[in-house]
């Protein structure tokens, strides 16, 4: 925003009202007389231009137009199948293993985690996999897994479409078409997704910016998704200890000054179940519309990520306790 102020107006006044707003100046402008703030966006407190307009010595507030005006055009509470998500609507959770290894393994998933309050049931058909020598996935009929274990026990789906080529059987299989963190910038693929006409959960990349991953929302928007929910998952950080960084402010941002429906995956920011209920509990508490749970009935025996599964007979309690503690998001 540029605020300008009138001629004769106490500059030291101005910039101390708008310090005390949490406002970053970053510069003067404009001329002797009737000079010029200019404030930092990126870092500067979310203020309705109104108030500003309010300060004795400014004569007008410039604001610039959104670079993702369909972003923050979305409702703070989205409807995705007939399940609310965001803004008073309790937290969602979307549980399920790293990839779906078998029918039987989809349905008996589904079956322990329906009970739990689980209304998503998460998996991979098409992994991305560092290595080219790891399990990739099932593919397609995969899908046909998720989808009938789904139906059987009243849960929608949330699944990833790693290529353009696997948005058509994603979109006919599942309610929520997932961008992957690897994908987050692949341009070509979120307007294959958008085109597809379905909702999106859209994972940060990992090294993204948060301006980045809104802009990657906007490319969805755009291209005729219904509804983007972004999914915060880690960013790479210098520290192994985990497997990535989980980046709670963001978060907080997106939840509290984008207004945004945000879904937090614990799973893939820590990358050892040790510590997904801790960071489950600050996700909620910063403001988080619902949670992304990997969990496996045998972690020791999952095709993929076993070491960061939560085994199904501990996610009852945490998903009863992560419950009481949520209430409605507001």
């Amino acid at each position: 925003m540029i605020v300008s102020l009138k001629r004769g107006a106490e500059v030291s006044k101005v910039l101390r009202e708008l310090t005390a707003r949490g406002l970053w100046v970053s510069s003067l402008q404009g001329s002797a007389d009737q000079p010029a703030l200019l404030l930092v966006a990126p870092h500067s407190a979310q203020v309705d231009p109104a108030e500003l307009g309010g300060i004795d010595g400014v004569a007008e507030v410039a604001v610039a137009k959104s670079a993702h005006p369909r972003v923050a055009a979305q409702p703070e509470r989205l409807d995705i199948g007939g399940v609310p998500i965001g803004k008073g609507a309790p937290a969602v959770w979307m549980c399920g293993p790293c990839s779906i290894e078998s029918e039987a393994h989809a349905l008996e998933t589904a079956q322990r985690l329906r009970p739990l309050g689980v209304t998503f049931l998460r998996g991979g058909a098409y992994k991305p996999r560092t290595s080219p020598y790891a399990f990739q996935g099932h593919g397609a009929v995969a899908l046909g897994w998720m989808r009938r274990a789904a139906d059987a026990t009243g849960m929608k789906v949330v699944t990833e479409a790693l290529g353009e080529e696997h948005v058509a059987p994603v979109a006919e299989h599942a309610d929520m078409i997932q961008v992957g963190s690897r994908n987050m910038q692949s341009y070509a693929l979120l307007k294959a997704i958008g085109r597809a006409a379905k909702p999106v959960l859209l994972k940060r990349g990992m090294a993204a910016t948060l301006e980045e991953w809104l802009l990657a929302g906007e490319y969805l928007l755009a291209s005729g998704a219904p509804s983007v929910v972004f999914c915060e998952r880690g960013i790479r950080s210098f520290d192994a200890t985990t497997r990535n960084l989980l980046d709670l402010g963001a978060v907080a941002l997106l939840a509290h000054v984008y207004r945004q429906p945000i879904v937090v995956d614990p799973s893939h920011a820590a990358g050892r179940r040790d510590v997904i209920a801790p960071l489950a509990r600050a996700a909620l508490a910063a403001g988080a519309s619902g949670l992304m749970i990997e969990t496996h009935a045998e972690p020791g025996r999952a095709l993929s990520d076993g070491p960061q599964a939560v085994p199904l007979t501990d996610l009852c309690r945490l998903l009863a306790e992560l419950g009481s503690a949520a209430g409605g998001v507001s």
